[in-house]
């Protein structure tokens, strides 16, 4: 984008098969209020051959992040595993390199739907922004909330970048966890230290199926987290997306004003 924002996702060979999560998190920018546009700032990366030859066939910018030789992480990976640990702290890697090359990020998981620009919901003082599973009170600047990695906002500069070293250097006090447990962790000290400015972002906006939120007028992005199996998330943020082209159908039909954010 014109400061230097990319948004970026990741994906392997299971989540991008044909009707898979890949094609509906793509969906979803399209039938999106002002999301189709931030498609072409957006950067699939894959983490298998599978993945990033799929990619290549549904969207223009795509990257193959290669693993460690004799690594499959083209399947389905179970929760908590060692795969699925190692997938999640290269991500970490990966955004820290996107940080170091002087690119601010959105980055966002693929099982989330995109019904509207939730970069509009974060403030221009946020150094980072993160999505919550529960969001407790009304202050957004409160640590005192479950990180939720599968969306994150994080302003480029040697503050972030330091942040992020401090958070993965944090990841040997904690053996066998993933980032999002180890950041809970850290996060104050972390912000304290670097001077950075978190903030955790309503799930009314970001809403997800730990704490469902469905107003559409407010609501930017449905995640399928507290879901457990690739199914199980297919099935139900199709639903979700069903349902937010019902919405919109419905309030064109009535002359509502479906593109205004309110609050």
């Amino acid at each position: 984008m014109d400061d230097k924002t990319i948004i970026m996702t990741f994906t392997n060979e299971a989540w991008s098969a044909p009707g898979s999560l890949l094609d509906l998190f793509l969906q979803s920018f399209r039938l999106g209020v002002r999301t189709a546009p931030l498609l072409k700032h957006l950067v699939v990366v894959a983490v298998d051959v599978g993945a990033y030859e799929r990619c290549q066939h549904v969207h223009p910018l795509c990257y193959h992040l290669r693993g460690p030789a004799g690594v499959d992480y083209a399947s389905e990976q179970s929760f908590m595993k060692q795969n699925y640990l190692d997938m999640m702290w290269r991500r970490n890697r990966f955004q820290a390199r996107v940080l170091r090359l002087g690119f601010s990020f959105v980055f966002t998981d693929v099982d989330i739907v995109w019904l509207r620009d939730p970069l509009l919901r974060i403030p221009v003082g946020a150094d980072m922004a993160m999505s919550c599973d529960w969001f407790y009170g009304d202050n957004p600047y409160d640590l005192n909330k479950t990180a939720n990695g599968g969306f994150v906002y994080a302003k480029a500069g040697p503050r972030m970048v330091d942040f992020y070293d401090g958070w993965y250097a944090a990841r040997a006090a904690y053996p066998g966890t993933h980032e999002q447990f180890v950041f809970d962790r850290v996060k104050h000290a972390l912000a304290k230290r670097h001077g950075v400015r978190v903030q955790f972002v309503d799930t009314a906006y970001l809403s997800g199926f730990c704490e469902l939120r469905k107003d559409f007028y407010r609501v930017c992005t449905v995640h399928g987290n507290c879901l457990v199996g690739l199914k199980t998330k297919l099935e139900k943020l199709t639903e979700v997306l069903d349902e937010w082209k019902e919405f919109r159908d419905k309030a064109a039909r009535m002359g509502s004003n479906t593109t205004a954010l309110t609050d």
